[in-house]
Parts: C-alpha cells; structure tokens; sequence
C-alpha cells in the first residue's frame, strides 16, 4: 500500500512540474512577448503614456512619430496577435493591423522585434532583421 502512495506522488509531482514548464510560446509566460504585445496595443490605439512607457530608451527620439502613427486612420485595430520569444532579443509575432485609409482596408503583418530590458522591464525597441 505504502508503495502504491510513492507513486500517486510522484505521478502527481511529475505533473506538476509538466504544467509548470508548459506554456508552449503563450505570451503569459513569455515577459518579453507580452511587453511587445502591450506595446503594439498602444501604439495602434494612439495610448501615448503605454508608448512611452513601452519604448526602449535608444528609441526616445522616435516617440513622437511612434504615438502618431495611426492617427489619421479610422478604426485601426490588432487582428489574431500571437507573440514570442526567438532568441535573447527578438520576439516574433503573428497576426496583423488592420486600418482604415478613407474607405480602403489596408493590413499590415506584423514581424520581429527587439527588446532590450532596461530596469527589469522588457520594452520594444524597433523591428529587427
């Protein structure tokens, strides 16, 4: 009987430890994905205090073009964004902005981007090759 209990648990801990590990590139696990994903998010809704918030200190003096960049479109918006991780630092995202220019519906893919941690936050830092 003793025996049978050892291996319930260690059963059990062995699935514990598989469910910590997992995630299979969801941006919830992924600091550096999520902080792209807040960062487009804001940008595409015209949020100045998440861009400057969100964007790398090498890429200040773009803040202003940053924060206008969907300004004189109509109902811009994320479709099906999924980001993450591809190395230290890029992060590679699915998906696209949709945006309406007068009455034509233009989309744009989204890429790879850089990340660079300043202060223990991951923030975007332009496109990456």
């Amino acid at each position: 009987m003793m025996r049978k209990g050892l291996i319930v648990c260690l059963l059990l801990a062995a699935l514990t430890l598989l469910a910590a590990c997992g995630g299979g590139g969801s941006s919830d696990a992924d600091p550096a994905a999520r902080a792209v994903e807040a960062y487009l998010t804001a940008k595409v809704g015209g949020d100045a205090d998440a861009i400057r918030a969100g964007l790398c200190s090498e890429m200040e003096s773009v803040l202003e073009r940053e924060q206008h960049t969907f300004e004189t479109v109509s109902g811009a918006h994320i479709e099906d964004m999924s980001c993450a991780s591809d190395g230290p630092d890029v992060v590679r995202c699915t998906g696209q902005i949709v945006a309406l220019y007068g009455t034509e519906e233009t989309t744009f893919p989204l890429g790879a981007y850089r990340v660079v941690a300043e202060d223990g936050v991951y923030r975007w830092c332009g496109e990456a090759e």
